[in-house]
């Protein structure tokens, strides 16, 4: 049985470190209806929402460059408030959903990323995003 679209996955899955956004919210160009004078934004899809793109870096410490996020929402997500003196916004993404692909460019496997919102992250609570216990690294 082939298993087709995208994989949903948990927030902490993908980024056990957390994410941050750089830049501002995008509209995606649809590249099949748009034109050099005309620009048509991409709709999903699955839910017929207008498609939105945010740079994200990973704070992954052997991660690797930036990449896109898309989110799909009505109108233009607006982005949390970054916190004073930083220069990138912590976020986390809900309904995150991964789709495999082979990169034509390059051969390699590569993924698309895409959220159903984005919201600020919640560094709250016991654990921190690598999943240890803070009580067991303070004992250490």
């Amino acid at each position: 049985m082939a298993v087709q679209g995208p994989f949903k996955v948990a927030f902490a899955d993908v980024f056990p470190y957390g994410a941050f956004v750089k830049g501002g919210v995008e509209p995606v160009r649809d590249f099949d209806r748009s034109t050099r004078e005309n620009f048509v934004q991409a709709r999903d899809k699955d839910t017929g929402e207008l498609v939105w793109a945010v740079e994200v870096l990973d704070a992954d410490p052997e991660s690797k460059g930036t990449f896109k996020v898309k989110l799909m929402a009505p109108v233009q997500p607006v982005m949390p408030e970054a916190p004073a003196g930083f220069p990138f916004v912590p976020v986390e993404f809900d309904g995150l959903a991964v789709t495999p692909y082979v990169n034509s460019g390059t051969g390699r496997l590569a993924y698309s990323l895409k959220a159903a919102a984005v919201r600020p992250a919640n560094f709250k609570g016991g654990a921190n995003r690598s999943g240890k216990d803070n009580a067991a690294k303070d004992a250490a």
